[in-house]
């Protein structure tokens, strides 16, 4: 068995080039929302070459500037605690259509989170169909799968926690569940 190259190896960087551009979830540098590095299977799960994603916001990943907006304080203080984040989310592909991914975050610099973080995208759709909601039905799911109640939702995008409940009987009553467990359920395609 060959002796593993060592750091200061050539042989080194161009494994690791190698390993970060083949690796079967989408990782991503970003520095301040701006895509500095991507590895071909995050550019896939969008729908976009590496070239299109680097140097741009992250901003084009998202279907409107409110929810480019909104999604940058989700998890921010989990980052400055912890350095790391994870949620499951609905996105948009390059051509418009809509899929669950998991994500996850890695901040380099805690003090100011977005400064400089890795992050990595998972396709989920396989395992959580997406259904029919509306763009603020999706918020409102995205963040009832983060455990937030009516209160922290309506806070986090700007909206009052009547509207939030709102929203929510209708996402209940639309799936015919009787709580919130069981419409996460319907939505994740877990049995029932």
């Amino acid at each position: 068995m060959p002796n593993s190259p060592k750091p200061d190896d050539p042989d080194y960087r161009t494994l690791c080039d190698l390993a970060f551009d083949n690796a079967p979830i989408g990782l991503v540098l970003t520095e301040n929302r701006i895509i500095r590095a991507c590895n071909r299977t995050f550019a896939d799960i969008f729908g976009y070459e590496k070239d299109e994603l680097i140097g741009q916001s992250f901003r084009v990943l998202y279907a409107s500037n409110d929810d480019f907006e909104q999604i940058r304080d989700i998890g921010l203080q989990t980052l400055k605690v912890g350095g790391q984040y994870t949620d499951e989310r609905i996105m948009p592909r390059k051509d418009g259509s809509l899929f669950w991914c998991r994500f996850r975050a890695h901040s380099l610099t805690p003090d100011e989170p977005l400064q400089r973080a890795i992050l990595s995208y998972a396709d989920i759709s396989e395992h959580r169909p997406l259904l029919e909601l509306s763009a603020r039905e999706r918020q409102i799911v995205t963040h009832l799968l983060g455990g937030k109640t009516s209160k922290e939702i309506a806070r986090l995008i700007g909206i009052s926690p009547r509207t939030v409940e709102y929203y929510r009987s209708r996402l209940l009553k639309k799936f015919n569940a009787s709580n919130v467990t069981e419409l996460l359920a319907h939505l994740g395609g877990a049995p029932v």
